[in-house]
């Protein structure tokens, strides 16, 4: 059995395999994209693994975010898996976590998921989530060891777009003073949903070029809401498509027509950006939300389980008017 080495240096086990844990730096780039895409591929079954997500940067978004910490296992000084955790002010988002098929069964999952969980505990965030695949024992079973419960199903959903010449703001087009004002406007509807939540980091993230750009609803002059929209290069959307991260606005009279022309808005700003698609996820547990995409033509492709430590996910999904997957 391989062991743990938190301080990268590694040591002799079983005379076959080390395993390290360690930062994950920039030169670990182009491994661990390649072992990204390798064990999702490998476990969805693509004939070409490689090709799992095509032009989405989930790892290299992640990498230097002031906001996420992540973590690469190494066998014998070979990168062989990663793992990042992002603070949501207080709630920790977990993932992705992928090992090189060919070091399954080695405990690296588990002993990334440690060293994750170590800095949760060093950010005193109140809960921990992830999104994993319910249909996997073998995840599940590495989840439930770790202090996790399975929650309500989430539904990653698309929609194919059209053309559009639709007025929209969004915080690319604001000016220093304004884009502060509308952040703190954002940090404000998102603590209001779930107490404490912050996605300040997450906002910032989407100012570097090629990523996307932060798409913002009104009412009474100030933001009412807010869609995380990934597009381009470098976001985490795959080609030809826009990619929801995160939306929510605010709760009250007309909240869930708020949601609608947020989406309306996310819609035109996915075509003005080249998008032929737009993909959302929701948790289940947030029936109206659910039950408006599903109104306005989203189809469910792939469903996911949102994982819960503490175990009860009510303070995580109470709030209904939120789109959010957790990948």
């Amino acid at each position: 059995m391989a062991r743990l080495v938190r301080s990268g240096t590694v040591a002799a086990t079983d005379g076959h395999s080390a395993i390290s844990i360690a930062p994950l730096g920039r030169d670990d780039l182009p491994a661990a994209d390649r072992v990204f895409r390798l064990a999702f591929g490998t476990q969805y079954g693509l004939s070409d693994p490689l090709a799992f997500a095509p032009g989405s940067e989930m790892v290299r978004s992640r990498l230097h975010a002031a906001h996420v910490r992540s973590f690469k296992a190494s066998r014998n000084g070979e990168l062989v898996g990663s793992a990042f955790l992002s603070r949501w002010g207080s709630l920790a988002v977990f993932g992705p976590l992928t090992v090189a098929p060919d070091a399954w069964g080695l405990g690296i999952g588990s002993q990334l998921l440690d060293a994750c969980l170590d800095v949760g505990a060093e950010w005193d965030v109140t809960r921990i989530g992830l999104f994993t695949l319910p249909d996997s024992p073998k995840h599940l079973r590495l989840y439930r060891k770790h202090g996790f419960w399975p929650g309500s199903l989430t539904a990653l959903t698309e929609k194919r777009v059209a053309p559009s010449a639709a007025e929209l703001e969004t915080l690319g087009g604001l000016d220093a003073h304004a884009r502060a004002a509308a952040i703190g406007d954002c940090r404000a509807v998102s603590t209001m949903l779930c107490d404490g939540v912050d996605l300040t980091g997450e906002v910032e993230c989407l100012a570097e070029p090629d990523m996307g750009d932060v798409v913002i609803v009104r009412e009474d002059g100030r933001v009412a809401g807010f869609a995380l929209c990934h597009v381009g290069a470098r976001s985490e959307a795959v080609t030809g498509s826009c990619y929801v991260k995160f939306a929510a606005v605010r709760p009250g009279a007309g909240g869930v027509g708020l949601l609608d022309g947020l989406l309306d808005t996310c819609e035109g700003f996915a075509a003005q950006r080249g998008a032929g698609r737009l993909e959302v996820g929701v948790n289940l547990r947030r029936r109206d939300a659910a039950d408006l995409l599903g109104e306005r033509g989203y189809r469910t492709f792939r469903h996911g389980v949102a994982m819960h430590r503490p175990t009860d996910e009510s303070t995580a999904t109470s709030a209904q008017l939120v789109l959010d997957d957790w990948r």
